[in-house]
């Protein structure tokens, strides 16, 4: 080796780790080289602690620092220059080392003052042992330390530059805390919309009840302004706006995430706009805005649109609709842009009335009651029951198509259908006009996810329940008054204490990261994953007290599934912001699909849509059809709401909305049968059953028959019962007919074969059967439950 090289090679070692003459030779050329890139020499450590701390007083949650892999050093082409100026190594020696290392306690506290609490600090000592043992010729600077170490001619705290070093390689979140914390700074959200803040804004908000008129008097400004924009919590609600804008003679567009709809033929923009709230411009100049159901800007999921329209629509005039409880927030967040909020009250248009009976059977259905479920197989099981009382029922939930929706409300309203009956749920609280004299809560229990993400069933709250029941009696329908009760009667007093609590206030508006700020993050950690980068920006980010940063559990969950497909970020992101339902596998299934497509750079045409969702599509056979079809239609919105944001790559909008139509129109004629399907559905379930457990059905069937005749007692299945059931009926086809006379039903089976197991398990006590024929029993009976 030249005398140069091996000059430079000592120059560049860390000050004060240059042994014996060597130090010389290093203080001479350091001013003509620099120091080592990336080493920190002798800097204090609390100087160091002290710049890396000052982002923020919130201390980062390190579980969400996942380490990088640093590969081992192989064989270096120059050689083993540490072990040419030295010796080399011995690897025994340099383990006891690293592990005197690892458990000096001073380490430790110095580690803490850099960010490595006790979790980092192991995993970045594990990393620095592999990185040491397993590399073939470490860097010069290190092998030198490692080897003055050996021979006591340095000391073994002398290794902690190198090893904050490596510790900032495999966690370079370490290395720019202060810039990640000023990117993820959430506080004084106004500010983020200069031309909002350009105007004095007058704010309207228009307070009271379901069906009290607010929103109407809204519009009306709405409609009589020169320009306005519309936002709305549905796409329902939207079109609505922009059918009776252009009914009235206001031209008026509409825009959603999966639909434009321009009126001027030269496709020029309408001076009106109805749309979704998340799709609202904040930097078109409007005369008067309207932003519907601003209580929703608590929503941990969706909050952050409306906080958005709230605080960047450039309108001379904003009219807020909605509950009470947002008034106070409202106000406060209004003071910070400086602008007054004037508070128009409203009261009911219509009486309402809570019953002192509940509905406690079927049977006493009228026309006009609407029945309310949270859950899809309690709107099976009601719509099936009913239709076993020969009554006709119209059904709507929130994963129909909205044509579907509209037709089943149409049904529903029409006097001279005799759909006289409504089976929901919670869907019908808004978005949709209904003639309603009553409405039944099925149960008051709802599955609800927390701001943590977290999915819970607990009862519904006072906001929701007066939004419920509201839809009794609308000042537009031919009833008058409205009337809320419950199915059970242990459930009404927890109904009437609901309603007669006062609604809480909202205490905080919601916020969401901008791709620009997500791209800035990754700017600096580049290797991080998107979903982690997400958990950092949320954990690193600060808000003021009236914001929070809304639950992303929807986005992170797209990009975990699209993460080994190569994009870029922006791309990436797009992609992940798709509203998709994750319960839907094939609509997991499609977006992942398209998503590998468009990193192909092969467009998705209509020719091949059609392939992929095997088009043309059968009319529904059974409820699990109805599923598949309403799941195929969440894959063409998916690919509308793409088609607007990748035109190259989605190229056939227009062609894929026409067969989108063509599949609500399928999905309406299934609703329309859905009594039909469930019969089936529940008799192919009820038969698997059956031919699984043979010796299961034949010990119901006493059960069963008793059953029946307690049944043969009830005003609900008096007329039904009359079938026959005698002796010469074989067991083995028993579940199929009571199903087909409307008998039995999926949760009345269940029930029967609980208390038969209960039975079984009281007699069993008696028995002096062997553990082993015991437990061979019980295999057999949970067979049916689990299939």
């Amino acid at each position: 080796m030249s005398f140069p090289r091996c000059a430079l090679l000592w120059a560049r070692l860390p000050p004060g780790r240059q042994p014996g003459p060597r130090a010389a030779v290093c203080s001479a050329l350091r001013a003509h080289t620099g120091p080592f890139p990336g080493t920190l020499g002798h800097v204090p450590a609390v100087a160091c602690a002290s710049s890396s701390a000052s982002g923020g007083s919130k201390a980062p949650n390190t579980s969400l620092f996942v380490p990088l892999t640093v590969k081992p050093q192989g064989r270096s082409a120059d050689g083993d220059v540490g072990a040419e100026l030295t010796r080399p190594l011995d690897k025994n020696e340099v383990k006891k080392i690293l592990d005197k290392f690892y458990k000096r306690k001073e380490i430790q506290k110095l580690s803490a003052d850099y960010g490595l609490d006790a979790r980092l600090f192991h995993q970045a000592f594990i990393s620095f042992r592999n990185y040491i043992m397993q590399s073939h010729s470490l860097d010069v600077d290190i092998h030198i330390i490692l080897n003055d170490i050996c021979f006591s001619a340095a000391h073994v705290d002398d290794l902690f530059p190198f090893f904050l070093r490596h510790a900032k390689q495999i966690f370079p979140v370490l290395e720019c805390k202060d810039d990640l914390r000023k990117i993820s700074d959430l506080r004084i959200p106004p500010n983020w919309y200069p031309e909002a803040r350009a105007l004095q804004r007058k704010i309207i908000f228009h307070s009271g009840p379901t069906n009290s008129g607010k929103t109407y008097h809204a519009i009306q400004k709405y409609l009589s302004a020169k320009s306005g924009v519309y936002c709305g919590p549905l796409k329902l609600l939207a079109h609505e706006i922009f059918e009776k804008s252009n009914a009235a003679g206001v031209l008026c567009d509409l825009v959603t995430g999966e639909e434009r709809v321009t009126v001027e033929p030269d496709g020029k923009q309408a001076a009106h706009v109805a749309c979704t709230v998340e799709m609202c411009s904040v930097t078109t100049p409007y005369e008067v805005a309207v932003i519907d159901e601003i209580q929703m800007i608590k929503d941990p999921a969706r909050g952050w649109a409306w906080t958005r329209a709230l605080l960047g629509l450039c309108a001379e005039e904003i009219h807020l609709c909605g509950e009470s409880a947002a008034i106070d927030l409202v106000t406060e967040l209004m003071y910070t842009t400086g602008e007054d909020v004037e508070v128009r009250t409203y009261k009911r248009l219509t009486p309402i009335f809570v019953l002192d009976h509940a509905l406690e059977s079927l049977d006493n259905l009228r026309p006009g009651d609407c029945i309310v479920c949270f859950s899809k197989n309690d709107i099976y099981s009601v719509s099936r029951q009913i239709e076993i009382r020969g009554l006709e029922s119209a059904v709507i939930y929130g994963s129909l198509p909205p044509g579907t929706k509209l037709a089943q409300a149409r049904k529903f309203n029409d006097p001279d259908d005799p759909c006289k009956i409504l089976v929901a749920t919670d869907a019908v609280g808004m978005g949709l006009n209904l003639s309603i004299r009553r409405i039944i809560f099925y149960s008051l229990m709802k599955p609800s996810i927390s701001e943590k993400g977290e999915k819970e069933i607990e009862p519904i709250t006072t906001s929701q329940a007066l939004q419920i029941a509201g839809r009794a009696g609308r000042f537009s329908s031919k009833f008058k008054e409205g009337e809320v009760t419950t199915m059970n009667r242990e459930d009404l007093s927890l109904l009437k204490e609901i309603l007669n609590r006062p609604v809480e206030p909202i205490k905080a508006a919601g916020l969401h990261p901008t791709a620009e700020q997500i791209e800035m993050f990754a700017y600096h950690l580049p290797d991080t994953t998107l979903s982690n980068l997400i958990d950092i920006f949320v954990d690193f980010s600060q808000v003021d007290g009236q914001y929070f940063v809304c639950n992303m559990d929807d986005f992170k969950f797209s990009a975990e599934l699209i993460q080994h497909i190569p994009l870029s970020l922006r791309v990436r992101y797009v992609f992940c912001t798709a509203p998709i339902n994750k319960k839907q596998p094939f609509v997991c299934s499609s977006l992942l699909q398209f998503a590998r497509q468009y990193s192909r750079n092969e467009p998705l045409t209509f020719s091949w849509l059609r392939r992929y969702i095997k088009w043309p599509l059968l009319p529904p056979k059974n409820i699990k059809d109805l599923m598949d079809l309403e799941a195929v239609h969440d894959v063409l919105d998916l690919y509308l709401w793409l088609s607007y944001r990748f035109i190259d790559m989605f190229p056939d909008a227009s062609l894929v909305r026409d067969l989108q139509k063509q599949l609500d129109g399928i999905i309406q004629d299934g609703v329309h049968n859905i009594t039909k399907l469930i019969k089936i559905s529940e008799a192919h379930k009820l038969l698997n059953l059956q031919n699984s457990s043979a010796e299961s059905q034949s010990r119901l069937s006493g059960t069963v028959k008793s059953q029946t005749r307690r049944n043969h007692g009830t005003k609900a299945l008096g007329s039904k019962a009359a079938g026959p059931l005698g002796p010469g009926a074989g067991e083995k086809s028993l579940a199929s007919r009571l199903v087909q006379q409307g008998l039995l039903t999926a949760d009345m089976l269940k029930q029967l074969e609980k208390e038969w197991m209960t039975q079984q398990t009281e007699h069993g006590k008696g028995r002096t059967e062997s553990g082993t024929s015991s437990k061979g029993t019980r295999r057999k009976k949970k067979e049916p439950d689990s299939d």
